[in-house]
């Protein structure tokens, strides 16, 4: 079980969700999705990554999960792309032979992201990849939690002369 805790809510519109449609459309219309908010929030370069990343989660939870369910994209100190399935089994990385057609998928999300993973629900599992954000945006994300520390300091009612 993935567990995920903060210290601060999440801004509004910080996190999107998606339910996909059941067929062979679901990759492309979840790289549609992903690179659309990708572009709203100011991220286009990382849709390149991104939008490997979830055709090869979209196409394997077709394959072996029972189609996809729900497509989640988290933004905060890294982006995180999700998942979900009914399938029962969690993914693993295979070692393809150089002739297989298949079998790479998770080895390239496990070298173009930071790290990867799954968890089981109660209806299935969700396997979700991380992507570090450029740093431009760690800064603007820093000094935005430190301006909002700073307002959340109560005043102690002395002042300096």
């Amino acid at each position: 079980m993935l567990l995920v805790t903060t210290s601060a809510a999440l801004p509004a519109g910080d996190l999107r969700v998606w339910e996909l449609p059941q067929d062979g459309r679901a990759a492309s219309t979840a790289r549609g999705l992903v690179t659309g908010q990708l572009a709203s929030w100011g991220l286009e370069e990382l849709a390149d990554v991104s939008e490997l990343v979830v055709s090869e989660l979209v196409g394997n939870a077709l394959r072996y999960g029972n189609g996809p369910g729900t497509l989640r994209l988290l933004r905060g100190e890294r982006l995180v792309v999700e998942v979900s399935d009914t399938g029962p089994d969690l993914p693993q990385i295979q070692h393809a032979g150089l002739s297989d057609e298949g079998g790479r998928g998770l080895q390239l999300i496990n070298m173009l992201c930071r790290r990867w993973g799954s968890s089981r629900t109660a209806t299935g599992k969700i396997v979700w990849a991380e992507q570090n954000m450029p740093s431009w945006v760690l800064a603007a994300h820093q000094a935005q939690s430190g301006a909002d520390a700073q307002r959340d300091v109560p005043n102690s009612g002395h002042s300096q002369r």
